[in-house]
Protein backbone atom coordinates (compact mmCIF):
# COMPACT_ATOMS: atom_id res chain seq x y z
CA UNK A 1 0.00 0.00 0.00
CA UNK A 2 1.25 3.48 -0.92
CA UNK A 3 0.09 5.74 1.92
CA UNK A 4 -0.65 9.45 1.58
CA UNK A 5 -1.06 11.20 4.95
CA UNK A 6 -2.83 14.58 4.91
CA UNK A 7 -2.89 17.23 7.65
CA UNK A 8 -3.16 20.98 7.84
CA UNK A 9 0.35 21.29 9.24
CA UNK A 10 3.48 19.25 8.60
CA UNK A 11 6.75 18.99 10.53
CA UNK A 12 10.26 18.91 9.15
CA UNK A 13 11.76 17.22 12.18
CA UNK A 14 14.61 19.53 13.12
CA UNK A 15 15.20 18.81 16.79
CA UNK A 16 16.20 22.36 17.68
CA UNK A 17 13.10 23.95 16.12
CA UNK A 18 9.84 24.38 18.05
CA UNK A 19 7.10 21.95 17.11
CA UNK A 20 3.93 23.49 15.72
CA UNK A 21 1.59 21.12 17.53
CA UNK A 22 1.06 17.66 18.96
CA UNK A 23 -0.27 16.23 15.71
CA UNK A 24 2.79 17.25 13.69
CA UNK A 25 5.21 15.95 16.31
CA UNK A 26 3.34 12.65 16.56
CA UNK A 27 3.27 11.95 12.84
CA UNK A 28 6.85 12.91 12.10
CA UNK A 29 8.67 9.73 13.11
CA UNK A 30 6.20 7.30 11.59
CA UNK A 31 6.13 9.14 8.26
CA UNK A 32 9.93 9.20 8.21
CA UNK A 33 10.10 5.46 8.75
CA UNK A 34 7.06 4.22 6.81
CA UNK A 35 7.79 5.72 3.41
CA UNK A 36 4.49 7.60 3.37
CA UNK A 37 3.94 10.87 1.54
CA UNK A 38 2.87 13.59 3.98
CA UNK A 39 0.82 16.38 2.41
CA UNK A 40 0.00 19.65 4.16
CA UNK A 41 0.12 23.42 4.03
CA UNK A 42 3.36 25.21 3.21
CA UNK A 43 2.26 28.03 5.51
CA UNK A 44 1.91 30.31 2.51
CA UNK A 45 -1.09 31.25 0.38
CA UNK A 46 -1.45 31.90 -3.34
CA UNK A 47 -3.90 33.66 -5.61
CA UNK A 48 -5.78 32.04 -8.46
CA UNK A 49 -3.16 32.94 -11.05
CA UNK A 50 -0.89 30.01 -10.13
CA UNK A 51 -2.08 26.65 -11.40
CA UNK A 52 0.41 24.41 -9.59
CA UNK A 53 -0.54 24.27 -5.88
CA UNK A 54 2.55 22.38 -4.67
CA UNK A 55 5.24 24.75 -3.45
CA UNK A 56 7.81 22.03 -2.82
CA UNK A 57 8.27 18.31 -2.40
CA UNK A 58 11.22 17.02 -0.40
CA UNK A 59 12.50 13.80 1.10
CA UNK A 60 11.60 13.02 4.71
CA UNK A 61 13.50 9.93 5.81
CA UNK A 62 12.09 7.01 3.82
CA UNK A 63 9.05 9.13 2.95
CA UNK A 64 8.39 12.52 1.44
CA UNK A 65 6.91 15.85 2.39
CA UNK A 66 4.62 17.66 -0.08
CA UNK A 67 3.62 21.20 0.83
CA UNK A 68 0.89 23.26 -0.80
CA UNK A 69 0.21 26.95 -1.02
CA UNK A 70 -3.47 27.20 -0.06
CA UNK A 71 -5.82 29.67 -1.83
CA UNK A 72 -5.47 33.18 -0.42
CA UNK A 73 -9.10 34.07 -0.97
CA UNK A 74 -10.29 31.31 1.34
CA UNK A 75 -7.49 30.56 3.79
CA UNK A 76 -8.62 33.02 6.48
CA UNK A 77 -12.22 31.86 6.42
CA UNK A 78 -11.14 28.22 6.40
CA UNK A 79 -8.47 28.32 9.12
CA UNK A 80 -9.15 31.19 11.52
CA UNK A 81 -12.82 31.24 10.58
CA UNK A 82 -14.67 27.95 10.42
CA UNK A 83 -11.97 25.49 11.54
CA UNK A 84 -10.76 27.37 14.62
CA UNK A 85 -13.66 29.69 15.48
CA UNK A 86 -16.47 27.16 14.96
CA UNK A 87 -15.19 23.57 14.95
CA UNK A 88 -12.39 23.86 17.53
CA UNK A 89 -14.51 25.47 20.29
CA UNK A 90 -17.39 23.06 19.62
CA UNK A 91 -15.17 19.99 19.64
CA UNK A 92 -13.84 21.13 23.02
CA UNK A 93 -17.39 21.72 24.32
CA UNK A 94 -17.12 25.52 24.26
CA UNK A 95 -20.21 26.39 22.22
CA UNK A 96 -20.15 29.85 23.82
CA UNK A 97 -17.00 30.68 21.85
CA UNK A 98 -18.33 29.76 18.39
CA UNK A 99 -17.86 32.77 16.09
CA UNK A 100 -18.42 32.15 12.39
CA UNK A 101 -20.43 33.14 9.33
CA UNK A 102 -21.69 31.68 6.07
CA UNK A 103 -18.62 32.90 4.16
CA UNK A 104 -16.32 31.06 6.60
CA UNK A 105 -18.16 27.83 5.93
CA UNK A 106 -17.96 28.34 2.17
CA UNK A 107 -14.20 28.91 2.51
CA UNK A 108 -13.80 25.76 4.63
CA UNK A 109 -15.53 23.76 1.92
CA UNK A 110 -13.49 25.42 -0.80
CA UNK A 111 -10.17 24.56 0.85
CA UNK A 112 -11.33 20.96 1.35
CA UNK A 113 -12.22 20.83 -2.36
CA UNK A 114 -8.89 22.43 -3.30
CA UNK A 115 -6.97 19.85 -1.26
CA UNK A 116 -8.93 17.01 -2.88
CA UNK A 117 -7.97 18.17 -6.37
CA UNK A 118 -4.33 18.53 -5.35
CA UNK A 119 -4.31 14.97 -3.96
CA UNK A 120 -5.32 13.50 -7.33
CA UNK A 121 -1.68 13.60 -8.42
CA UNK A 122 -0.98 10.84 -5.87
CA UNK A 123 -3.92 8.64 -6.87
CA UNK A 124 -2.75 5.18 -7.95
CA UNK A 125 -4.39 1.73 -7.76
CA UNK A 126 -2.38 0.84 -4.63
CA UNK A 127 -2.74 4.20 -2.86
CA UNK A 128 -4.63 4.81 0.38
CA UNK A 129 -5.34 8.24 1.87
CA UNK A 130 -5.24 8.93 5.61
CA UNK A 131 -6.75 12.31 6.50
CA UNK A 132 -5.96 13.94 9.84
CA UNK A 133 -8.15 16.09 12.05
CA UNK A 134 -10.99 18.60 12.03
CA UNK A 135 -9.58 20.82 9.28
CA UNK A 136 -10.65 18.23 6.71
CA UNK A 137 -13.92 16.70 7.85
CA UNK A 138 -15.28 16.96 4.29
CA UNK A 139 -12.14 15.97 2.38
CA UNK A 140 -13.18 12.34 1.99
CA UNK A 141 -16.49 13.37 0.38
CA UNK A 142 -14.64 15.72 -1.96
CA UNK A 143 -12.32 12.89 -3.04
CA UNK A 144 -15.29 10.58 -3.64
CA UNK A 145 -16.98 13.30 -5.72
CA UNK A 146 -13.85 13.36 -7.88
CA UNK A 147 -14.13 9.63 -8.47
CA UNK A 148 -11.53 8.37 -6.00
CA UNK A 149 -12.31 4.77 -5.05
CA UNK A 150 -9.16 3.99 -3.07
CA UNK A 151 -9.30 3.50 0.72
CA UNK A 152 -9.72 6.75 2.65
CA UNK A 153 -9.38 6.89 6.42
CA UNK A 154 -9.83 9.73 8.89
CA UNK A 155 -8.50 10.26 12.40
CA UNK A 156 -9.79 12.92 14.78
CA UNK A 157 -7.12 14.17 17.18
CA UNK A 158 -9.56 16.30 19.21
CA UNK A 159 -12.50 15.10 21.30
CA UNK A 160 -15.92 14.55 19.70
CA UNK A 161 -18.50 16.15 22.02
CA UNK A 162 -22.07 15.22 22.87
CA UNK A 163 -24.64 15.65 20.11
CA UNK A 164 -26.21 18.76 21.65
CA UNK A 165 -22.86 20.53 21.37
CA UNK A 166 -22.31 19.36 17.78
CA UNK A 167 -25.73 20.81 17.01
CA UNK A 168 -24.35 24.27 17.74
CA UNK A 169 -22.04 24.11 14.71
CA UNK A 170 -23.55 25.66 11.58
CA UNK A 171 -24.06 23.02 8.84
CA UNK A 172 -23.24 20.22 11.28
CA UNK A 173 -25.50 17.73 9.51
CA UNK A 174 -23.84 18.21 6.13
CA UNK A 175 -20.39 17.84 7.67
CA UNK A 176 -21.19 14.62 9.52
CA UNK A 177 -22.85 13.16 6.43
CA UNK A 178 -19.70 14.03 4.48
CA UNK A 179 -17.55 12.24 7.06
CA UNK A 180 -19.30 8.99 6.16
CA UNK A 181 -17.39 9.02 2.87
CA UNK A 182 -14.45 7.69 4.91
CA UNK A 183 -13.98 3.93 5.08
CA UNK A 184 -12.62 4.21 8.63
CA UNK A 185 -13.13 6.98 11.20
CA UNK A 186 -10.78 6.84 14.18
CA UNK A 187 -11.20 8.45 17.60
CA UNK A 188 -8.92 8.92 20.60
CA UNK A 189 -11.31 7.48 23.22
CA UNK A 190 -14.40 5.33 23.46
CA UNK A 191 -16.37 8.31 24.80
CA UNK A 192 -15.58 10.24 21.61
CA UNK A 193 -16.66 7.31 19.46
CA UNK A 194 -19.86 6.81 21.47
CA UNK A 195 -20.73 10.51 21.13
CA UNK A 196 -20.32 10.27 17.35
CA UNK A 197 -22.49 7.16 17.23
CA UNK A 198 -25.09 8.98 19.34
CA UNK A 199 -25.22 11.79 16.78
CA UNK A 200 -25.58 9.36 13.87
CA UNK A 201 -28.43 7.57 15.61
CA UNK A 202 -30.36 10.56 16.96
CA UNK A 203 -29.78 13.20 14.27
CA UNK A 204 -29.30 11.18 11.09
CA UNK A 205 -31.46 8.19 12.00
CA UNK A 206 -28.69 5.75 11.10
CA UNK A 207 -28.19 2.37 12.71
CA UNK A 208 -24.70 1.57 13.98
CA UNK A 209 -24.00 -2.12 14.55
CA UNK A 210 -20.69 -3.36 15.96
CA UNK A 211 -19.07 -0.07 15.03
CA UNK A 212 -20.23 -0.13 11.41
CA UNK A 213 -22.68 2.32 9.81
CA UNK A 214 -24.09 2.28 6.27
CA UNK A 215 -24.69 5.48 4.31
CA UNK A 216 -25.00 6.56 0.70
CA UNK A 217 -21.25 5.96 0.39
CA UNK A 218 -21.35 2.40 1.71
CA UNK A 219 -20.14 1.19 5.09
CA UNK A 220 -17.91 3.15 7.45
CA UNK A 221 -16.19 1.59 10.44
CA UNK A 222 -15.94 3.63 13.67
CA UNK A 223 -13.05 2.63 15.91
CA UNK A 224 -10.86 3.83 18.79
CA UNK A 225 -7.10 4.27 18.30
CA UNK A 226 -5.43 6.05 21.27
CA UNK A 227 -2.38 7.83 19.87
CA UNK A 228 0.98 7.24 21.54
CA UNK A 229 4.59 8.40 21.42
CA UNK A 230 7.96 6.67 20.99
CA UNK A 231 8.81 6.33 24.71
CA UNK A 232 12.27 4.84 24.18
CA UNK A 233 13.32 7.58 21.78
CA UNK A 234 11.97 10.29 24.07
CA UNK A 235 13.74 8.80 27.09
CA UNK A 236 17.01 8.80 25.16
CA UNK A 237 16.47 12.44 24.17
CA UNK A 238 15.81 13.36 27.79
CA UNK A 239 19.00 11.69 29.02
CA UNK A 240 21.10 13.48 26.39
CA UNK A 241 19.40 16.84 26.92
CA UNK A 242 20.72 17.20 30.48
CA UNK A 243 23.80 18.88 29.04
CA UNK A 244 21.89 21.26 26.76
CA UNK A 245 22.66 24.90 27.73
CA UNK A 246 18.99 25.80 28.33
CA UNK A 247 18.50 22.77 30.57
CA UNK A 248 21.78 23.31 32.41
CA UNK A 249 20.91 26.95 33.14
CA UNK A 250 17.51 25.94 34.47
CA UNK A 251 19.03 23.35 36.79
CA UNK A 252 21.56 25.82 38.17
CA UNK A 253 18.89 28.46 38.75
CA UNK A 254 16.76 26.22 40.93
CA UNK A 255 19.20 26.23 43.86
CA UNK A 256 17.76 22.98 45.19
CA UNK A 257 14.08 23.96 44.96
CA UNK A 258 11.57 21.63 43.32
CA UNK A 259 10.09 22.43 39.94
CA UNK A 260 6.70 21.82 38.37
CA UNK A 261 6.35 22.21 34.61
CA UNK A 262 3.49 22.90 32.24
CA UNK A 263 3.92 22.96 28.44
CA UNK A 264 0.93 23.97 26.34
CA UNK A 265 -0.24 25.94 23.37
CA UNK A 266 -1.86 29.15 24.57
CA UNK A 267 -5.41 27.84 24.19
CA UNK A 268 -8.56 28.08 26.30
CA UNK A 269 -8.96 24.28 26.19
CA UNK A 270 -5.74 23.80 28.18
CA UNK A 271 -7.07 25.10 31.50
CA UNK A 272 -4.16 27.49 32.02
CA UNK A 273 -6.07 30.06 34.08
CA UNK A 274 -7.33 27.37 36.44
CA UNK A 275 -3.83 25.93 36.71
CA UNK A 276 -2.29 29.26 37.72
CA UNK A 277 -5.11 29.77 40.23
CA UNK A 278 -4.37 26.33 41.68
CA UNK A 279 -0.72 27.24 42.28
CA UNK A 280 -1.82 30.53 43.80
CA UNK A 281 -4.14 28.61 46.12
CA UNK A 282 -1.40 26.10 47.01
CA UNK A 283 1.06 28.80 48.08
CA UNK A 284 -1.71 30.53 50.06
CA UNK A 285 -2.74 27.36 51.90
CA UNK A 286 0.78 25.96 52.22
CA UNK A 287 3.11 28.95 52.74
CA UNK A 288 5.90 26.49 53.59
CA UNK A 289 6.04 25.62 49.87
CA UNK A 290 7.06 29.19 48.99
CA UNK A 291 10.70 29.30 47.92
CA UNK A 292 10.78 25.48 47.87
CA UNK A 293 8.66 24.84 44.77
CA UNK A 294 8.05 26.90 41.63
CA UNK A 295 6.29 26.52 38.29
CA UNK A 296 7.80 26.78 34.82
CA UNK A 297 4.88 27.44 32.45
CA UNK A 298 5.68 27.41 28.74
CA UNK A 299 2.68 28.72 26.78
CA UNK A 300 3.32 28.96 23.05
CA UNK A 301 1.13 31.60 21.38
CA UNK A 302 -1.20 30.45 18.60
CA UNK A 303 -4.13 31.80 16.57
CA UNK A 304 -3.53 35.29 17.90
CA UNK A 305 -5.85 36.85 15.32
CA UNK A 306 -8.82 35.10 16.94
CA UNK A 307 -10.42 37.24 19.67
CA UNK A 308 -10.73 34.46 22.25
CA UNK A 309 -6.99 33.76 22.03
CA UNK A 310 -5.97 37.39 22.32
CA UNK A 311 -8.21 37.77 25.37
CA UNK A 312 -6.71 34.67 26.96
CA UNK A 313 -3.16 35.87 26.44
CA UNK A 314 -3.94 39.16 28.18
CA UNK A 315 -5.80 37.46 31.03
CA UNK A 316 -3.06 34.94 31.65
CA UNK A 317 -0.23 37.48 31.62
CA UNK A 318 -2.13 39.63 34.11
CA UNK A 319 -2.87 36.66 36.36
CA UNK A 320 0.75 35.45 36.41
CA UNK A 321 1.89 38.96 37.30
CA UNK A 322 -0.60 39.14 40.17
CA UNK A 323 0.40 35.73 41.57
CA UNK A 324 4.10 36.54 41.34
CA UNK A 325 3.46 39.88 43.02
CA UNK A 326 1.54 38.19 45.82
CA UNK A 327 3.95 35.34 46.60
CA UNK A 328 7.31 36.36 45.12
CA UNK A 329 10.39 37.58 46.94
CA UNK A 330 13.27 39.77 45.81
CA UNK A 331 15.29 36.63 45.06
CA UNK A 332 12.49 34.18 44.17
CA UNK A 333 9.88 34.12 41.35
CA UNK A 334 7.07 31.60 41.90
CA UNK A 335 6.04 31.31 38.24
CA UNK A 336 8.42 31.48 35.28
CA UNK A 337 6.11 32.23 32.38
CA UNK A 338 7.45 31.92 28.81
CA UNK A 339 5.55 32.69 25.60
CA UNK A 340 7.75 30.78 23.18
CA UNK A 341 8.24 27.27 21.89
CA UNK A 342 11.12 24.82 22.26
CA UNK A 343 12.36 21.92 20.19
CA UNK A 344 11.66 18.37 21.33
CA UNK A 345 15.26 17.81 22.48
CA UNK A 346 15.13 20.79 24.88
CA UNK A 347 11.62 19.95 26.09
CA UNK A 348 12.72 16.41 26.93
CA UNK A 349 15.45 17.84 29.18
CA UNK A 350 13.09 20.33 30.82
CA UNK A 351 10.60 17.54 31.58
CA UNK A 352 13.34 15.44 33.15
CA UNK A 353 14.39 18.36 35.34
CA UNK A 354 10.90 18.88 36.78
CA UNK A 355 9.71 16.87 39.78
CA UNK A 356 6.06 17.44 38.79
CA UNK A 357 4.41 17.55 35.37
CA UNK A 358 1.15 19.49 35.35
CA UNK A 359 -1.22 18.62 32.47
CA UNK A 360 -4.65 19.97 33.35
CA UNK A 361 -6.72 20.67 30.22
CA UNK A 362 -10.44 21.30 30.54
CA UNK A 363 -10.91 18.93 27.60
CA UNK A 364 -8.34 17.25 25.37
CA UNK A 365 -8.38 14.50 22.76
CA UNK A 366 -5.27 12.82 24.14
CA UNK A 367 -2.50 15.28 25.21
CA UNK A 368 0.89 13.89 24.30
CA UNK A 369 2.69 16.23 26.71
CA UNK A 370 1.47 13.96 29.50
CA UNK A 371 3.03 10.93 27.82
CA UNK A 372 6.23 12.79 26.97
CA UNK A 373 6.66 13.94 30.57
CA UNK A 374 6.39 10.36 31.83
CA UNK A 375 8.79 8.99 29.21
CA UNK A 376 11.38 11.68 30.00
CA UNK A 377 11.72 10.80 33.70
CA UNK A 378 14.80 9.27 35.28
CA UNK A 379 13.88 5.66 36.15
CA UNK A 380 15.67 5.80 39.49
CA UNK A 381 14.07 9.07 40.59
CA UNK A 382 10.95 9.80 38.50
CA UNK A 383 8.71 12.81 38.83
CA UNK A 384 4.95 12.78 39.36
CA UNK A 385 2.31 13.51 36.72
CA UNK A 386 -0.72 15.58 37.76
CA UNK A 387 -3.26 14.93 35.00
CA UNK A 388 -6.75 16.17 34.20
CA UNK A 389 -9.31 13.39 34.11
CA UNK A 390 -10.75 15.12 31.03
CA UNK A 391 -7.66 14.44 28.92
CA UNK A 392 -7.78 11.32 26.76
CA UNK A 393 -4.43 10.29 28.26
CA UNK A 394 -6.15 9.75 31.63
CA UNK A 395 -7.71 6.55 30.27
CA UNK A 396 -4.25 5.00 30.01
CA UNK A 397 -2.18 6.90 32.58
CA UNK A 398 -4.48 6.06 35.47
CA UNK A 399 -1.69 5.93 38.05
CA UNK A 400 -1.06 9.66 37.59
CA UNK A 401 -2.65 11.96 40.17
CA UNK A 402 -5.95 12.54 38.36
CA UNK A 403 -7.65 15.87 39.01
CA UNK A 404 -10.74 17.83 38.07
CA UNK A 405 -9.40 21.04 36.47
CA UNK A 406 -12.50 22.94 37.61
CA UNK A 407 -11.70 22.12 41.27
CA UNK A 408 -9.04 24.68 42.18
CA UNK A 409 -8.59 23.48 45.76
CA UNK A 410 -8.42 19.86 44.59
CA UNK A 411 -5.69 20.69 42.09
CA UNK A 412 -3.76 22.68 44.69
CA UNK A 413 -3.84 19.70 47.02
CA UNK A 414 -2.78 17.25 44.29
CA UNK A 415 0.20 19.41 43.29
CA UNK A 416 1.30 19.65 46.93
CA UNK A 417 0.93 15.87 47.26
CA UNK A 418 3.04 15.34 44.14
CA UNK A 419 5.79 17.58 45.49
CA UNK A 420 6.07 15.52 48.70
CA UNK A 421 5.45 12.01 47.32
CA UNK A 422 7.98 9.43 48.57
CA UNK A 423 10.29 7.72 46.09
CA UNK A 424 8.72 4.25 46.43
CA UNK A 425 5.29 5.52 45.42
CA UNK A 426 6.69 7.67 42.65
CA UNK A 427 8.49 4.72 41.11
CA UNK A 428 5.44 2.46 41.42
CA UNK A 429 3.20 4.98 39.65
CA UNK A 430 5.80 5.76 36.98
CA UNK A 431 6.53 2.11 36.16
CA UNK A 432 2.82 1.41 35.68
CA UNK A 433 2.51 4.36 33.30
CA UNK A 434 5.63 3.36 31.35
CA UNK A 435 4.19 -0.10 30.84
CA UNK A 436 1.15 1.52 29.17
CA UNK A 437 3.36 3.76 27.01
CA UNK A 438 5.43 0.83 25.78
CA UNK A 439 2.28 -1.12 24.90
CA UNK A 440 0.73 1.76 22.95
CA UNK A 441 3.50 3.42 20.95
CA UNK A 442 3.06 5.79 18.03
CA UNK A 443 4.33 3.02 15.75
CA UNK A 444 1.65 0.65 17.04
CA UNK A 445 -1.04 3.32 16.56
CA UNK A 446 0.08 3.89 12.99
CA UNK A 447 0.18 0.18 12.15
CA UNK A 448 -3.18 -0.54 13.80
CA UNK A 449 -4.92 2.22 11.86
CA UNK A 450 -3.44 1.25 8.50
CA UNK A 451 -4.34 -2.42 9.05
CA UNK A 452 -7.89 -1.47 10.02
CA UNK A 453 -8.19 0.80 6.97
CA UNK A 454 -7.25 -2.05 4.66
CA UNK A 455 -9.79 -4.32 6.34
CA UNK A 456 -12.50 -1.64 6.26
CA UNK A 457 -12.09 -1.11 2.53
CA UNK A 458 -12.55 -4.81 1.88
CA UNK A 459 -15.78 -4.72 3.90
CA UNK A 460 -17.13 -1.58 2.24
CA UNK A 461 -20.12 -1.97 -0.05
CA UNK A 462 -22.30 0.70 -1.66
CA UNK A 463 -25.76 1.39 -0.28
CA UNK A 464 -28.27 -0.29 -2.64
CA UNK A 465 -30.83 2.46 -1.99
CA UNK A 466 -31.14 5.38 -4.47
CA UNK A 467 -28.40 7.98 -4.17
CA UNK A 468 -29.22 10.79 -1.78
CA UNK A 469 -29.15 14.41 -2.94
CA UNK A 470 -25.81 16.18 -3.03
CA UNK A 471 -24.26 16.72 0.38
CA UNK A 472 -23.56 20.29 -0.60
CA UNK A 473 -26.91 21.98 -1.37
CA UNK A 474 -25.42 25.37 -0.49
CA UNK A 475 -22.97 25.20 -3.38
CA UNK A 476 -25.52 26.45 -5.84
CA UNK A 477 -26.63 29.27 -3.58
CA UNK A 478 -23.60 31.54 -3.84
CA UNK A 479 -22.54 32.15 -7.44
CA UNK A 480 -19.37 33.93 -6.34
CA UNK A 481 -17.74 30.71 -5.16
CA UNK A 482 -16.48 27.80 -7.24
CA UNK A 483 -16.03 24.38 -5.72
CA UNK A 484 -15.22 22.08 -8.62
Amino acid sequence: MNLVVVSNRVARGKAHEPMTGGLAAALLSVVENSGAIWVGSSGRVRDGAHKEPFAEIEALGAGALAMLDLPAAHYGGYYEGFANSALWPALHSRSDLIRTCQEDYFSYREVNAFMAKALLRFEKPGTAFWIQDYHFLALGAELRDLGVTQPIGFFLHTPWPERAVVGGVPHHRELVEAMLAYDLIGFQTQDDCDNFIGYLSADLGLNVSNGVVTSRYGTSRLQVFPIGIDPQKFAEQAAKAVSHPDVSRLRRSLNGEKLAIGVDRLDYSKGLVNRINAFDRMWTLRPSLARTASLLQIATPSRGAIEAYGNLQEELAKLVSEVNGRHGEVDWTPIRYLNKGYGQNVLAGLYRTAQVGVVTPLHDGMNLVAKEYVAAQHPADPGVLVLSKFAGAANELDTALLVNPHDIDGMAGAIATALSMPLTERRMRWEAMMEKLRAGTIQQWFADFVDALQESRLERAPDPSPMAPSLWPLRSVNSNLRYH
